[in-house]
């Protein structure tokens, strides 16, 4: 198994996606944990716990809210984290896909469970701009974020395409 992360906007889900159409298996914390928080009556009223109703706003995860919240909040942030990340991993260790691409691969503890970690990048600039559609402070989720390390980096800045940054990827592999 292998580790993808990078911080928001550095073009990781993108990576991934193209892994993913060349037959590799991807996990993506982010759709899986929405699934699990959806699916998991105790993940879901441990959240609602900790947040409050408003986090399942008409019955539906209030994603928005949610981030809002725990990106201004360090404390609710690690509490939200130690609610989804074990259902995150114990769902990760059922499935054990080929790739794991994950934000917070590190803060969540993922990488324990990965032989190696590829670091996806791009210039802060270039990931705001990215991200600039998006409907919370992409700011204060760069503040948010570990700036992490791992055995090989991509440099995701648009200057080469995604299946040339992928090939580097399999080859590395």
């Amino acid at each position: 198994m292998i580790g993808i992360t990078g911080g928001i906007g550095s073009g990781k889900s993108t990576i991934a996606h193209e892994l993913a159409q060349r037959g590799y298996t991807v996990y993506d914390c982010d759709r899986e944990a929405k699934r699990i928080i959806t699916e998991n009556p105790e993940v879901r009223k441990a959240i609602i716990d900790l947040l409050g109703e408003e986090a399942f706003a008409g019955g539906t995860y209030n994603t928005a809210y949610v981030a809002q919240r725990v990106f201004k909040n360090s404390s609710l942030r690690e509490a939200l984290n130690a609610i989804v990340h074990p259902a995150v991993e114990h769902d990760i260790r059922t499935k054990q896909p080929d790739f794991v691409e994950s934000a917070i691969l590190y803060e969540s503890g993922l990488d324990k469970l990965c032989e190696k970690v590829i670091v996806v990048d791009a210039p802060e600039a270039i990931r705001i701009a990215r991200t600039l559609n998006r409907n919370y402070d992409v700011r204060a989720r760069i503040r948010a974020q570990v700036v992490p390390t791992g055995d090989l980096t991509i440099l995701n800045d648009g200057t080469e395409s995604i299946a040339s940054l992928v090939d580097k990827i399999t080859h590395w592999m």
